[in-house]
């Protein structure tokens, strides 16, 4: 049997730390060194790049990290994986050897392709893609390793396929290795957004070690039976530990299904253990056959858009709001306008911040007329004649292009998924053996749910003993929450997690987010790992690029979730 190999990930985003690469490298032991650079917002972003430039749609940044870096990796045996390719990943390939050359370097350079279906889009509906890219799994990965690559950039593989690929490759598993390749992705999953593992975006940061200290990001000891410890390297900033983990694993996860292009993996079979200071053991990952059909991340130029904030301090805020809305109204020609709401700041404010509130106008438009000069010269010219104290949070700008995200599905025979070897030799990586038809997940919640006898409650905030971390797929928000494990007794914890799967239903969960009082909500039980996903369906419109919400990617949701008051009963306090 294989040792495990050790997978560090150096980037959670296009935009990441970028001294990441170099401490990872330096600050322990690794055989594989992943990064994620892509998400749906970054594949319009490199989408926009590339309608100036046809050479970009790349990351540039892990350009910028490999001329630091690739010497220090190649002394150090360490290979590179990671999907900064983009939507160009044989030019970022390119760019890595030119990077390399001029470096005194020889890598052997590798690029995944055939994610890119923007030539099938009117087979997809797909006639104004700006980007159309399947989700391609690790195998093409893992054979441009096998064949001796120092360095493979992707496409839009799969975010947890930057770690199957090279488990793939060390423990020379099979298409059928169904339950390994499900802990694979489980790992992938937990390590791919960098320093969410470790306790970034956190809701029990409070708690955490070394917050003096630059966050470490995670490393994946990957075992031949697909069971994973997850770690960080030594001396650096925050922890690793059952909720850290935990808190990444439940990140953006819709059902207890979560289907890859490689193996569709049972969530809810997932054990979680405390091996040491800074090691969670991930075990009991078991897979089925992947789906038939491929997910596809599309992206569409939606419009234009633009806005504007206005301060209202002191009284009569909401009188002031009235009066400018009823002002710019008449002036307002754009498709669509959306105002915020505002809130009484409270009274004898001790700072003047402190007495205000906040108004924002959106506007979008297919024209970027409305929403250009058209729109803020009718709010400037409002300066001097509207409510007192007038005042903007910065000057007028000028209209922006934004996108439309939603999900598309190809048959996998429509998508090529091929490896260019360093050498130039071209491979076509074979399907897998079996696909399936999606079936219905289990573990939604039943309703009505068994009530607990009445008892004496306290009204405290739901964050009390519960942490929350929430997050975006498209227009729908996710939020997945779990009973914290901080010390209390196992009858207690197992008490707490069925009064947290009873709070959470799909009929309670408008009362306590009214902001989906009007939207569908599904909510998924976890009970190995004490937690439940909500997510709550269109609350984001279309996609964070054309959402109007102040949080388009529902960041601070479960943390908004966390501070709503319930009754909690004496007993689980």
């Amino acid at each position: 049997m294989t040792a495990p190999i050790r997978i560090g990930n150096c980037s959670g985003f296009y935009g990441d730390r970028l001294s990441a690469m170099r401490e990872m490298l330096e600050g322990g032991e690794l055989d594989v060194l992943t990064g994620d650079y892509l998400a749906e917002l970054t594949m319009l972003i490199l989408g926009k790049d590339q309608l100036k430039d046809p050479a970009l749609g790349y990351a540039r940044t892990f350009v910028r990290q490999l001329e630091d870096c690739l010497g220090l990796a190649l002394e150090r045996g360490v290979r590179i994986v990671a999907n900064a390719g983009g939507l160009n990943p044989a030019g970022l390939a390119d760019k890595v050897r030119e990077v390399a050359a001029g470096l005194g370097l020889d890598p052997q350079v590798a690029h995944v392709e055939g994610d890119d279906v923007r030539h099938m889009a009117v087979g997809l509906g797909l006639d104004h893609a700006l980007t159309a890219n399947a989700y391609l799994g690790g195998f093409g990965i893992a054979a441009a390793l096998s064949a001796g690559a120092d360095v493979v950039v992707t496409g839009r593989v799969t975010d947890a396929s930057l770690v199957v690929g090279p488990a793939v490759a060390h423990h020379g598993w099979s298409a059928t290795s169904y339950d390994e390749l499900a802990g694979a992705v489980v790992a992938g999953h937990v390590i791919e957004c960098g320093t969410q593992a470790t306790g970034g975006n956190f809701s029990g940061f409070l708690d955490l070690p070394h917050r003096d200290r630059p966050l470490g990001f995670p490393v994946a000891e990957v075992a031949a039976d697909g069971s994973s410890t997850i770690t960080k390297h030594p001396g650096t900033g925050g922890a690793v530990t059952l909720d850290t983990v935990t808190a990444q694993l439940v990140y953006e996860i819709q059902s207890t299904r979560y289907l890859g292009p490689d193996v569709t993996v049972q969530l809810d079979a997932v054990r979680l253990e405390q091996a040491g200071e800074d090691r969670v053991r991930i075990s009991g990952a078991v897979g089925e056959a992947p789906p038939e059909q491929l997910k596809v991340c599309v992206n569409e130029l939606g419009g234009w858009r633009n806005s504007v904030e206005l301060v209202l301090t002191g009284l009569d805020v909401g009188a002031k709001a009235q009066w400018v809305r009823e002002q710019l109204a008449p002036r307002l020609c754009a498709t669509e306008v959306v105002w915020s709401d505002v809130t009484q700041p409270p009274p004898d404010a001790d700072t003047e911040e402190a007495a205000s509130a906040l108004l924002r106008c959106t506007v979008k438009d297919a024209s970027p007329d409305p929403v250009g000069r058209a729109f803020t010269s009718a709010v400037v010219e409002l300066a001097l004649g509207s409510y007192p104290g007038f005042t903007m949070t910065g000057p007028p700008a000028p209209a922006t292009p934004y996108g439309v995200y939603r999900a598309a599905f190809v048959d996998r025979a429509h998508v090529t998924h091929t490896v260019v070897h360093a050498g130039g030799r071209r491979e076509v990586v074979a399907g897998p053996d079996r696909v399936v038809a999606p079936a219905e997940a289990p573990g939604a919640r039943p309703s009505p749910y068994p009530a607990r006898p009445d008892v004496l409650t306290r009204r405290l905030p739901l964050g009390t003993f519960v942490h929350a971390r929430s997050g975006d797929k498209g227009g729908d928000a996710n939020i997945g929450l779990w009973v914290a494990h901080d010390g209390v007794d196992p009858a207690t914890y197992d008490a707490r997690v069925q009064w947290l799967f009873k709070m959470m239903s799909p009929r309670g969960i408008p009362m306590l987010l009214p902001e989906a009082a009007d939207l569908d909500v599904d909510v998924w039980l976890l009970p190995r790992l004490g937690a439940v996903n909500v997510v709550v369906h269109g609350l984001l419109g279309e996609g964070v690029a054309a959402s109007t919400r102040f949080d388009p990617q529902a960041k601070g949701l479960g943390e908004w979730l966390r501070s709503r008051v319930v009754s909690i009963e004496d007993s689980l306090l």
